[in-house]
C-alpha cells in the first residue's frame, strides 16, 4: 500500500543514524513496529494484578515426560 506522510527530514535523519538503517522506509517501518510491540507490553503490564492466580497449581504435573 502506497503512502505519502509529511515527516520531519531532521527526525527520519536522526532515526536512520542511531538505528543504522540505510533508508527512510527501514526506519519508519521499525519505529513501527517498535511502537506497536511497546503498545502490547503497556497492555499486559496492566493487567498486573488484575489476574487471581491459583496457588495450589502444579504446572510440574501438566509437564510431558
Amino acid at each position: 500500500m502506497a503512502t505519502n506522510l509529511a515527516l520531519d527530514d531532521k527526525i527520519i535523519v536522526q532515526a536512520k543514524k542511531i538505528g543504522h538503517h540505510r533508508t527512510k522506509k527501514e526506519a519508519v517501518m521499525t519505529a513501527i513496529r517498535e511502537y506497536i510491540a511497546h503498545k502490547k507490553q503497556l497492555r499486559i503490564i496492566s493487567l498486573f494484578s488484575q489476574i487471581d492466580f491459583d496457588k495450589s497449581y502444579d504446572y510440574k504435573k501438566t509437564r510431558i515426560r
